[in-house]
């Protein structure tokens, strides 16, 4: 089987496919490395002789601008995730592909989600060769098992735009769904019943596809502002009677943890920023939209309060916590990647200091720098963490790719990357000798959060003398782990795992940081 991949070892010791669907990849070199020559990748050139003079790009129907395209076998869809697990879209493409008769496509979309289940039967028919984007839920475990007929490709946001960038990945078209647009194309996320806020996951599918296709259920006059998507790289606008579910897309109010665990774990978290003195005027942070995540905006908000302190900025996916943090002055703005309920849509389409962010601007690794390396502090989480700082955010102990990886991997460049875990999840622990799947080194994360102890990287000095008179109770990662495995009765069994590689995941530069197994019943 180690011939019918080429495999071959990276720099931390993971083989890996060198052929990945018939196309060279490179092995992990280490981080900042691999530092690729040439030119970015240019769309092909168009003229306005082509395009209709009164800016109406209006078809019948998706399967009319499909074909229009000049969709055929073998090329490659794009999609983006803004509207989550309340997504029409993509299932709607696939069908329509299927009814035109195509097959062997390759989906590129930025995220996938349970919604898309109905794709299986796409991939089983051979409408869909593989995809190449997170393969959560359903998807995952469809691939997992050697289901998928070639293999899949696993991308952070920011590699998703590097790939596409370099030339790596050559979009045929992209289908951009966008709760608000008109006649010409320009398109934001910000108005209509489908509403979520930002489209920046759909940019660089604009700015480089072959063909780009809009999709709205809330057509409006020329001109749709602010245009999230310029209309000028818009080639046919397609009119839907609903492109995804609302409540799915953004909830009316996202949760904070009342798991008395994670609520210490996020308490820790806030504490430890405070007593290093990282939360300290015009800092800057980075949390999610998790349960945990929120309890942390909670906690920090408070001591920034009791402090008199201000960030300069902060990094989402919005949500109310955040935007209340903006309104209240506890920092000047959001930079916002991803919008996570109505709070947030209302204050990026209100408030000129919640901007909108793409993978671009944030995360792009092959760029002239990028947000992401200056932000003081981001909170992650994981599937697994080893005695390394090693983490995986992909699959689990069992070996089932369940997850993408989002903005993890860019995040973590973060001054200070955090993870928020608990030491164990459902009676198996998630501190590892080694991690089942590499998705992002040690060397990158700083300090591991349990709600038994907080474990800081012995690469981090720096955060060990800081941390020094606090009552924190900081522990050695080893000793987390044993803790962990008393509880529970020993080490998580290793997953029953076969030779064929299902997915390879690529690091932010392009290159191949490890690859995922079948999983064997």
């Amino acid at each position: 089987m180690s011939e019918d991949y080429r495999l071959k070892k990276n720099a931390v010791g993971r083989l890996v496919p060198t052929i990945i669907n018939g196309e060279n990849a490179i092995p992990y070199q280490g981080v900042g490395k691999y530092k690729p020559k040439g030119r970015k990748t240019i769309p092909p050139i168009s003229t306005c002789a082509d395009y209709p003079d009164d800016g109406n790009k209006v078809v019948k129907n998706l399967k009319t601008a499909l074909q229009a395209a000049g969709i055929k076998d073998g090329m490659t869809i794009s999609t983006h995730h803004h509207f989550r697990n309340g997504d029409y879209v993509a299932n709607a493409i696939f069908d329509a592909t299927a009814n035109i008769g195509v097959k062997d496509l390759r989906w590129f979309p930025s995220a996938s989600f349970p919604c898309h289940a109905p794709i299986i039967e796409h991939l089983k028919s051979g409408v869909i060769h593989h995809i190449e984007g997170s393969l959560n839920g359903p998807l995952g475990e469809f691939a997992s098992k050697g289901s998928m007929k070639g293999m899949g490709v696993l991308r952070s946001h920011g590699g998703r735009y590097q790939a596409v960038q370099d030339g790596e990945v050559h979009i045929d078209i992209a289908v951009i769904a966008a709760p608000t647009a008109d006649p010409f194309g320009n398109a934001n996320g910000l108005y209509g019943e489908s509403a979520c806020g930002l489209l920046g996951f759909a940019l660089v599918d604009s700015q480089y596809a072959d063909q780009v296709i809009i999709v709205t259920d809330n057509l409006i006059e020329f001109p749709c502002y602010p245009w999230q998507i310029q209309g000028n790289y818009v080639d046919y606008v397609v009119i839907m009677d609903k492109i995804g579910d609302p409540e799915k897309i953004v909830s009316g109010t996202t949760m904070i943890t009342r798991s008395p665990d994670r609520q210490r774990i996020a308490r820790l978290a806030a504490q430890f920023l405070r007593d290093t003195g990282i939360m300290k005027e015009g800092f800057s942070f980075q949390a999610g939209a998790g349960g945990t995540s929120l309890a942390f905006v909670d906690y920090l908000s408070n001591y920034m309060r009791e402090a008199g302190i201000t960030a300069q900025f902060v990094r989402g996916g919005s949500t109310q916590y955040l935007v209340d943090m903006l309104e209240e002055g506890l920092t000047n703005y959001i930079l916002d990647g991803q919008t996570f309920d109505l709070k947030g849509v209302q204050s990026m389409r209100d408030n000129p200091n919640h901007a909108d962010t793409s993978p671009f601007t944030s995360y792009n690794y092959h760029g002239k720098g990028m947000f992401a390396t200056m932000v003081d502090a981001a909170i992650l989480g994981a599937t697994e963490v080893d005695i390394n700082f090693n983490g995986n955010v992909n699959t689990h102990s069992d070996g089932l790719l369940l997850h993408g990886i989002g903005g993890w991997q860019n995040t973590i460049f973060s001054k200070c990357t955090i993870l928020t875990i608990p030491t164990f999840r459902n009676r198996i622990p998630i501190l590892v000798d080694e991690v089942t799947t590499l998705t992002g080194p040690g060397e990158l994360i700083d300090v591991v959060v349990t709600e038994r102890g907080i474990a800081i990287n012995p690469r981090r000095k720096d955060l060990q003398n800081a941390i020094k008179g606090s009552d924190l109770p900081i522990r050695s990662i080893e000793e987390l782990k044993e803790e962990a495995e008393d509880i529970c009765g020993g080490k998580p069994n290793k997953p029953k795992l076969g030779d064929r590689i299902i997915a390879a995941i690529k690091w932010v530069d392009g290159t191949v940081i490890d690859a995922v197994r079948q999983v064997l019943d």
